[in-house]
C-alpha cells in the first residue's frame, strides 16, 4: 500500500439502511441498532404509499422484504401497517413482527440524536407513480422538525432540482453512472453531496471529481476499501455491514 494511502484519514461511516447486516433493512430496529453502535450518519430509502404516506422501503414491490408479491405504492398506510418486513429469504423466521416504518417514525428517532445526519433517498418508483412535486412536498413536510440533520438524495436529477427549487434543504445526487456527462451535470447542479455506488467507479486511483460537494461512496464492505476511497477524495463511505466495518476501523486505529 502506498504511503499516501496509509496517511489518508479514514472517511466517516454511514450506516446504509441502518445496521442492515443484522436486521431487516430500512426498519426501526436496523436504525436503532446503528445508532446504539454510535453511528453519526444514517442512510435510508423512502417510498410513498397509495395514500401519500412516506414510508421506509427500498423496493416498491414487497416480495423481498415481506414475501408478498404486491406493490407498496398501491397499498394505503393502514394496509402497509399490517405487513411484516422480516426479509424471509435472508433471515428465515428470525424476525416476525417488524413493520414498515413511516418517515415520521424515523424523524422522531433522528430527533433524539441531534448529532446524527440522515441521507434520505427519494426512490424513482414513487417519483414515476406520484410525480416529483407530490413526493418531494410530502417528504419535506415530514422532515421539517429535523431538517438541519437531513440530506435529500435521489438518482433522479429532476427530483433533486425540485428540492432545490422549493427549499433550502441540503441535497445529494446519487449517480447512475460515473461518466463525463454526469460530471458536467454535477457542475451545473453543485449538490452538497455526490453519492455513487462503489461498483460504478472507474477502476483506478484517479481522484474523484473535485468541487464544493462531499463524496459519499456506497456499498463499501471493508476498512481497506474505505482507506483506498479516502485517498481518492471520499469523505464518507456507506456500508450495510456497519458493525463489521466499524470494528475494522477501531482495531486498525493508530
Amino acid at each position: 500500500m502506498s504511503a499516501s494511502r496509509l496517511l489518508s484519514p479514514l472517511p466517516d461511516l454511514i450506516a446504509q439502511r441502518g445496521n442492515a447486516e443484522e436486521y431487516p433493512e430500512n426498519t426501526l430496529p436496523a436504525l436503532r441498532s446503528a445508532l446504539d453502535l454510535g453511528a453519526r450518519h444514517l442512510a435510508f430509502d423512502v417510498q410513498l404509499s397509495a395514500d401519500r404516506q412516506p414510508v421506509l422501503l427500498n423496493d416498491a414491490n414487497l416480495k423481498r422484504m415481506a414475501g408478498l408479491d404486491r406493490s407498496a405504492l398501491t397499498m394505503t398506510w393502514p394496509q402497509l401497517a399490517e405487513v411484516s418486513v422480516s426479509e424471509p429469504d435472508r433471515f428465515q423466521q428470525k424476525y416476525t413482527d417488524i413493520g414498515v416504518p413511516t418517515l415520521t417514525q424515523a424523524v422522531s428517532l433522528i430527533g433524539t440524536h441531534p448529532a446524527v445526519t440522515a441521507f434520505i433517498e427519494i426512490k424513482r418508483a414513487s417519483l414515476r407513480v406520484f410525480g416529483a412535486e407530490v413526493v418531494v412536498r410530502k417528504i419535506c413536510e415530514v422532515i421539517k422538525p429535523v431538517v438541519r440533520q437531513c440530506v435529500l438524495v435521489s438518482r433522479d436529477l429532476a427530483a433533486v432540482h425540485h428540492v432545490r427549487q422549493i427549499s433550502s434543504y441540503r441535497v445529494g445526487w446519487l449517480l447512475s453512472e460515473y461518466s463525463s456527462l454526469s460530471a458536467l451535470k454535477c457542475e451545473a447542479l453543485v449538490p452538497d453531496y455526490l453519492l455513487c455506488d462503489r461498483e460504478l467507479l472507474t477502476d483506478s486511483n484517479a481522484q474523484l471529481w473535485r468541487g464544493p460537494w462531499r463524496w459519499a461512496i456506497l456499498n463499501v464492505s471493508s476498512r481497506e476499501a474505505a482507506v483506498h476511497l479516502a485517498a481518492r477524495g471520499a469523505r464518507l463511505v456507506a456500508t450495510t455491514a456497519y458493525r463489521k466495518v466499524l470494528r475494522e476501523f477501531k482495531s486498525n486505529a493508530p
